[in-house]
């Protein structure tokens, strides 16, 4: 077993030990949550002709394009048609596949 080196950091000793000490007295709930991440921003809808032209990036057809999303072929052709529009978690993995392809691809693979 390898020995790694440790730096301490008597400020952050001194406030893990505070919030133990809040917690247990009852005045203040400590959770596990220390990682800040910036929310993004509400991603826009995306036209008919933007997801053809994502497919035709991937050179994929419609079938192999909905397989690609998971979605039904009839609910990804309806999108190109623009008889529906793509919301939710189908609307951010479309930009996420414009962005990068390659991305979709990959995870398809897995």
């Amino acid at each position: 077993m390898k020995v790694k080196d440790m730096d301490l950091n008597a400020d952050e000793l001194i406030q893990a030990l505070t919030d133990v000490r809040d917690h247990v007295t009852g005045r203040r709930k400590v959770t596990m949550r220390t990682t800040k991440v910036a929310l993004p921003k509400p991603i826009e809808a995306i036209r008919p002709k933007e997801v053809r032209q994502i497919r035709e990036k991937l050179n994929v057809s419609q079938a192999v394009f909905a397989r690609l999303l998971n979605v039904p072929v009839v609910t990804e052709a309806s999108w190109e048609a623009g008889r529906r529009n793509p919301s939710g978690a189908a609307l951010r993995l479309l930009q996420i596949a414009k962005k990068e392809p390659e991305a979709l691809l990959a995870a398809a693979e897995a």
